[in-house]
């Protein structure tokens, strides 16, 4: 049955390196909605890509000696591995350097300009050299750059901006409109209260200071500005043509179904994109779902602990299928989702060897130990006729809630259905103890009845796993066939174990030695002393346990972070120089020392209500101070 057609995007990977499993996880995820929807008959178009201009490129494939455009193509090339490897269906992989895509942006900047959308303008202010950053008087500290303590000279910037508030009232209409237009409700509140109802600024679309990027074509010494650029790939993708002429797919496809995207960019999708798509006269997405993110269990990614995790890694040591049921099953609709090695081996062992593998390894194995390999429905139910009908009922429920629950982007609460019927399959093998029906010739036929039912029940249960796990959902259907099973069980999981596990994992990533060798001192640092302070001094100062929620790069700087801290009941914004040491991702969820009540300060323009306390070593090494047990946020540090 044609449902019509359902266009899904993901946001397009960032070419600065390779993408750890927390970025995989997107590519995953629309996958099992795509997947799904073409399952219910709708004509599906699935696109994915690479967003491959900007500064930090430039300067990448600079230190690595090589293009641009060499370092995105390999980067490039290893995202799109990836993604293969992940047995991700997509339809069109698109890349912000092909050439239909640059050409359009190049046409889209002219035709806002001339359309009165987007004005040359200049950022003008004290410039620090190093920062490559402008700052007003009223954001220096103590007349020099507040990201890194140099001296400032005046200057300006050319640069081409966006009339975000001419169309921003209409987007705030639309957004009361559509309930639906951003999910989860907690995203929408938080850009309608931070962003749209406080008044939005216009918006910087060129720069001058680097040249990897898209030229305009009209102002050649300007490139186009990576958000204009990266989310017009949404429309460019299907065909789009800022001269009116665009292709078929795209009158088809366009306005989308769904825009999958990380909460950390959603400012972005929800609020720059929608005023593009208005400015361009066209319809705006249909749906904006802002996913949690998946982070590490035992704090950030990081080289020196050998906790960086990757899906090919991952897969080389559980399987594809197995490292997708995790990354789907563990992330909440809203919340953050965690990932490890120690869960991976206790979620494959108890959810996928147990409960799955075992159950079709067994009844595959009783029906050819009892029947050959061949069952039909006796209709003999005996006095279980309530358990046979619960199975039945159970099985043609899952099926509606799957439904249900994916119609509301619960893909977690859909995967955990389909497991709970298997489980209930499980169940009903211990009420109707086929081992002891197989003892008496006169339960022979309720013996093939449960069979019979216990395949019926599975296969429908893999079936809806297809989405999820599509390879397992085929061996388990292959396996079960129709009324016929396979002669001898595949073993679809096989157990681990977590020791051999974590010593592989060592092996591979041996962490780096944090203390001394023996027979050498530990290194130390001896600082400049600072004048003596009394208790009292010291009680003026407050310090509480923190924890980040949020955070984000600050615009237009290149060392500073904007992190939203929860420290009790409330919650605190903190502008900290630590770019260069952690980024936006690998803040949230950390435990950390605040200083609560420093006076609030404006950096590079955002205000800051407090500090995050670091150590840092002689090479400028900066690592935050985080408790050695596990305490809540607010606790005082005394």
């Amino acid at each position: 049955m044609d449902k019509g057609k359902y266009y899904i995007t993901t946001a397009i990977a960032y070419t600065s390196g390779k993408p750890h499993i927390g970025n995989s996880y997107e590519i995953v995820l629309a996958d099992a909605i795509a997947r799904y929807k073409r399952s219910q008959g709708y004509d599906v178009f699935f696109q994915t890509g690479t967003d491959e201009h900007g500064q930090k490129i430039e300067l990448k494939a600079e230190e690595a000696g090589i293009t641009p455009k060499e370092f995105v193509d390999n980067v490039a090339g290893q995202i799109r591995e990836i993604w293969d490897l992940m047995d991700t269906s997509y339809d069109k992989f698109i890349r912000t350097t092909d050439a239909d895509h640059e050409a359009q942006v190049q046409k889209i900047f002219k035709k806002l300009y001339d359309q009165g959308d987007i004005y040359k303008g200049h950022y003008e202010g004290l410039y620090c050299t190093p920062c490559e950053s402008f700052f007003t008087e009223s954001q220096l500290v103590d007349g020099k750059c507040p990201d890194c303590g140099r001296e400032v000279q005046p200057a300006q910037e050319e640069a081409y901006f966006f009339k975000m508030s001419k169309y921003a009232d209409r987007l705030i209409e639309h957004i009361n409109t559509h309930p639906e237009f951003i999910q989860p409700v907690s995203r929408k509140n938080e850009m309608m209260n931070n962003f749209l109802l406080p008044g939005l600024q216009d918006l910087c679309v060129s720069r001058t200071s680097f040249k990897w990027g898209i030229q305009v074509d009209f102002d050649p010494k300007h490139v186009v500005y990576v958000w204009l650029d990266a989310l017009t790939n949404y429309i460019t993708g299907i065909g789009y043509d800022c001269d009116g002429n665009h292709t078929e797919q795209f009158k088809r496809d366009w306005p989308a179904d769904l825009h999958l995207i990380g909460k950390d960019i959603i400012r972005f999708h929800t609020i720059y994109w929608p005023i593009f798509l208005m400015a361009l006269d066209l319809p705006l997405p249909k749906q904006i779902f802002g996913h949690p993110w998946l982070l590490q269990g035992d704090g950030k990614m990081s080289k020196s602990k050998g906790n960086v995790l990757y899906a090919d890694e991952l897969v080389d040591f559980f399987g594809v299928d197995a490292v997708r049921y995790f990354v789907l099953h563990e992330m909440p609709f809203e919340n953050d989702g965690v990932i490890s090695w120690e869960l991976m081996v206790e979620r494959l062992n108890s959810d996928l060897a147990n409960t799955l593998g075992n159950l079709v390894n067994r009844t595959v194995s009783m029906t050819n130990k009892y029947f050959g390999g061949t069952v039909t429905d006796k209709g003999a139910v005996a006095d279980q006729a309530d358990i046979d009908a619960n199975l039945a009922a159970v099985t043609a429920n899952t099926a509606v809630v799957v439904e249900k629950k994916m119609d509301e982007l619960r893909v977690a609460d859909a995967i955990t259905e389909i497991f709970n019927l298997f489980k209930r399959c499980n169940k009903y093998i211990d009420e109707t103890t086929p081992w002891v029906l197989a003892k008496d010739e006169a339960t022979k036929d309720r013996l093939e009845t449960v069979l019979f039912n216990l395949i019926k029940s599975i296969s429908e249960g893999a079936k809806l796993l297809a989405s999820f796990m599509p390879t397992t959902s085929e061996k388990i259907l292959a396996q079960l066939g129709d009324g016929h099973v396979t002669d001898s069980p595949e073993i679809l999981f096989a157990r681990l174990d977590l020791e051999e596990v974590l010593k592989k994992v060592e092996e591979l990533h041996p962490a780096v030695e944090e203390t001394a060798e023996a027979g050498e001192s530990e290194e130390v640092i001896d600082i400049e002393d600072k004048p003596e302070i009394t208790f009292d001094d010291f009680g003026t100062m407050q310090f509480q346990v923190g924890e980040i929620i949020a955070c984000e790069e600050v615009p237009k700087s290149r060392k500073l972070l904007c992190s939203q801290v929860k420290v009790g009941s409330k919650v605190k914004q903190i502008v900290s120089g630590i770019k260069a040491h952690y980024t936006a991702e690998e803040m949230v969820g950390k435990k950390v020392m605040v200083l609560v009540n420093l006076k609030p300060a404006k950096l590079a323009g955002v205000l800051s209500e407090g500090m995050l306390l670091c150590a840092e070593d002689a090479e400028g090494n900066l690592a935050l101070m985080t408790p050695e047990k596990e305490m809540p946020a607010g606790a005082e540090i005394c």
